[in-house]
């Protein structure tokens, strides 16, 4: 998957230099302080049973509520925040471009996905990201499964500038009106946020 490994690399360089400016301002004491996080900012507003997959991500992703720490796993800020053409919005990817291995496992998304809250963030959910091209030649055609959720295509050109790709968003942290698995969340903004995501936040406390 040549034109997807490009892409892949592209972000792990985003990243990693995203990573250094962030050491840099933390040197010099510009980074506001991590402070301790409170349970009820990452549960769930309704009380039903969650589905399998996103008790799965749940279980997966609560040791990244801090960005801090999804930031030493390898995961870092790709592009902004994304906010839907007509409504709702997604918030930040935070993605690890060694997780763009054309494999899928539930407990490993390729990306996080943050809310920005004035200069912090909440964690809110992720996506599954693979390559269509690759998958599809070594599955027979068949599209990507993962726990029984059907990942979306996603054709090229696209709004990301990426090659064509399979994806899912699974919102384990913010409960979505229209499903779990919708792309877009009525509950998640991007205009609470005062800086870019390319900068290093603390999570919300």
């Amino acid at each position: 998957m040549p034109a997807f490994e490009g892409i892949a690399a592209n972000i792990r360089n985003f990243i990693h230099w995203s990573q250094l400016i962030s050491v840099f301002i933390a040197l010099l004491g510009g980074v506001t302080a991590t402070r301790p996080l409170l349970a009820q900012d990452h549960t769930m507003e309704d009380d039903h049973t969650p589905a399998k997959l996103v008790a799965m991500v749940q279980d997966a992703t609560r040791k990244y509520f801090n960005v801090n720490d999804a930031r030493k796993a390898g995961y870092g800020p790709f592009l902004g925040c994304v906010t839907g053409p007509d409504h709702g919005a997604m918030g930040v990817h935070y993605v690890n471009g060694a997780l763009l291995n054309g494999e899928l496992y539930a407990d490993k998304p390729q990306a996080l996905i943050y809310e920005p809250v004035g200069n912090r963030f909440r964690l809110v959910g992720v996506e599954f990201i693979v390559d269509a091209a690759t998958w599809l030649k070594s599955h027979k055609g068949a599209p990507p499964v993962l726990e029984g959720q059907v990942l979306q295509l996603v054709p090229a050109p696209n709004r990301f500038n990426l090659p064509s790709f399979f994806e899912i968003h699974v919102w384990a942290w913010r409960h979505n009106p229209n499903g779990a698995f919708v792309d877009w969340n009525n509950r998640v903004t991007c205009e609470q946020g005062s800086r870019t995501g390319n900068e290093k936040r603390a999570s919300l406390k």
